[in-house]
């Protein structure tokens, strides 16, 4: 009799396992796949960042324009995560920067500056943007900032 009621909990088992296999497959395929298309995403952003030198096109502070404080400036982004602003020809300071597609998002950090590079520190929201180009908005308690890198 007990064997009869051991091979009844048995099939129990093996139906419920047989349920529950393809659900947790599922899960992990998809928590997979999510996190694929992140590593896509993320070296997306790296490819574009640190393909070619980046300008500051546009930059307004409060509704003033300072566009032009960034004139000698040049931008390239490196896969390291770090940033050279070269100025005139030279790298005057190396800062870090990270991207995040999923939230839209750029930070930049350039430590023991003055303005305009401190103008840059922050987590940007891009509002727009394509392989040539960002446009991006940041507010620091009163202060919005608005920025426009074009790629040279």
């Amino acid at each position: 009799m007990q064997t009869g009621r051991q091979g009844v909990i048995l099939e129990v088992k093996i139906s419920l396992m047989k349920r529950f296999i393809p659900v947790l497959f599922f899960c992990l395929l998809f928590t997979g796949c999510k996190k694929a298309v992140q590593n896509i995403q993320e070296d997306l952003v790296i490819k574009a960042m640190t393909n070619g030198q980046w300008i500051v096109t546009s930059f307004v502070l409060n509704g003033t324009t300072i566009t032009g404080d960034f004139s000698a400036y040049k931008f390239q982004y490196h896969a390291n995560r770090t940033v050279d602003a070269i100025k005139n020809g030279t790298v005057e300071k190396t800062g870090n920067w990270e991207g995040n597609a999923p939230a839209m998002t750029i930070w930049a950090s350039f430590t023991n500056v003055s303005t305009p590079l401190s103008h840059l520190n922050g987590t940007w929201k891009i509002d727009r943007n394509s392989w040539t180009y960002v446009e991006a908005t940041l507010t620091v308690g009163a202060d919005v900032k608005t920025l426009r890198l074009d790629k040279l």
